[in-house]
């Protein structure tokens, strides 16, 4: 019988204790460009330069919003920057800082958090450079939760709302449309074994096809440009870009028409497909679009979703309605 040396098996939550695990963990988070105490304190300092800052938060639990046979520790500290980094981005600001807090099983190794901690670095450094992690907290838990506060700075801009359409202004879309979707559907597709549960070992063959859903890129510095360039209105498209424009119509006191042929060759996936935290924005027309952005629709008199002036409805994607319960 071969006997595995206890220093063989690896660093656990629970083993170690969370002062070791942050030990481990913070050297490895961003540093934010405004943060004057960073993690360490009972709070951090954060610097708002014109007097206001914009702030959200989002969560994601393992089951509804990812699952641990196809995402790796990396990809969930990338895909919970930018969905976070992608809402302050929508409001026409510049991510400052992130508040992490995680909950994980005492059992978990700790390279799990490293993993995650990596992919939050590397997701500020990539997408919005200056960003950082300057706190949050750590506990244990049955299921492993991720929840990220983000902050913003508005540079002295007012916010962009998604109440300010008006008819006849442009509506744009910068990013990718059913992208992240597709590729949903392609894990659950062929990256299940034959009881249908996740699969690990089917999910890493695809991975070239799943990055848009596992580890998405939205165009967070699209929302400073977007902001500047005179938008009047903006959102992330968390829900798909049906339900999430219909929100911006409802807000604004609007309809809005689709053009088919802007939207890609999968028009019905890049309407009901949610997950892309692509930035829909709203233009006056005449007014130049900027750089990233491209032209989908037009705001007009009344209410409601049209494609090619036909009535579409507003379905997206509702993790209430759409999670069966089952993880992996």
């Amino acid at each position: 019988m071969t006997i595995t040396p206890e220093s063989a098996a690896p660093d656990t939550l629970g083993g170690i204790g969370e002062s070791a695990v942050l030990a481990r963990i913070f050297p490895r988070l961003p540093a934010a460009a405004s943060a004057l105490l960073g993690p360490g304190d009972d709070s951090a300092v954060v610097a708002a330069p014109d007097g206001r800052f914009v702030v959200t938060t989002d969560m994601m639990i393992h089951g509804p919003d990812f699952r641990l046979a196809w995402s790796s520790p990396h990809d969930l500290g990338w895909k919970a920057a930018a969905s976070n980094l992608a809402d302050v981005a929508a409001m026409g600001a510049v991510p400052t800082a992130l508040v992490v807090a995680i909950a994980a099983p005492a059992d978990s190794p700790v390279t799990l958090l490293e993993g995650i901690a990596d992919g939050l670095r590397e997701a500020c450094e990539s997408m919005a450079p200056g960003c950082g992690v300057v706190g949050g907290d750590l506990s244990v838990s049955a299921t492993l939760t991720i929840a990220v506060t983000a902050f913003g700075d508005l540079e002295g801009r007012a916010p962009v709302l998604r109440s300010g359409a008006s008819p006849g202004d442009i509506v744009a879309v910068a990013g990718v449309l059913g992208a992240a979707a597709a590729a949903l559907r392609l894990l659950f597709a062929e990256a299940v074994d034959a009881s249908g549960l996740p699969d690990a070992a089917l999910a890493t063959v695809l991975r070239s096809r799943t990055a848009p859903q596992l580890a998405p890129t939205p165009p967070i510095a699209a929302g400073r440009s977007a902001a500047l360039a005179g938008a009047t209105a903006m959102l992330d498209l968390s829900d798909g870009l049906a339900i999430d424009s219909a929100r911006l119509a409802r807000a604004s006191g609007v309809g809005i028409d689709f053009a088919s042929d802007a939207l890609g060759n999968d028009p019905a996936m890049a309407l009901g497909g949610g997950e892309d935290h692509s930035l829909l924005a709203t233009f006056p027309a005449g007014v130049g679009l900027p750089a990233g952005f491209r032209a989908i629709g037009v705001c007009v008199e009344g209410e409601g979703l049209t494609v090619d002036l036909s009535p579409h409805d507003s379905a997206g994607w509702d993790p209430y309605r759409d999670w069966a319960g089952s993880a992996g």
